[in-house]
């Protein structure tokens, strides 16, 4: 059983920055990097959307809507991975979710609030 707490949330301007981090428990440093980790965003009334995803190998995705403004990254031995949001706009406003999944298994966390003011 793995369990994921987000940090790093908060109220920013528009044009700021905030670096998230998802911090991972209940598994080994090996283990964990069998986990593919996402960052996923969920606003008001709208669906969960994924922004980025560290896949098990190190490969990296991004959303169009951040692709240049975000940037994930892992510290396999702190078992943490990082989303450093720059250039924030007010559509970033949303809970903001890590997920850890591979074959059989798919964790989420609860979440950190993000709102960017204009």
């Amino acid at each position: 059983q793995v369990q994921l707490v987000e940090s790093g949330g908060g109220l920013v301007q528009a044009g700021g920055s905030l670096k998230l981090s998802c911090a991972a428990s209940g598994a080994s440093g090996v283990a964990f990097s069998r986990y593919n980790i996402g960052w996923y965003r969920q606003a008001p009334g709208k669906e969960r959307e994924l922004v980025a995803r560290i896949f098990s190998g190190g490969d990296t995705f991004y959303a169009d809507s951040v692709k240049g403004r975000f940037t994930i990254s892992r510290d396999l031995a702190k078992k943490q991975v990082y989303l450093q949001m720059n250039s924030l706009k007010p559509e970033d406003t949303a809970v903001y979710l890590c997920r850890a999944e591979r074959i059989g298994y798919d964790y989420w966390g609860q979440g950190t609030q993000v709102i960017v003011s204009s």
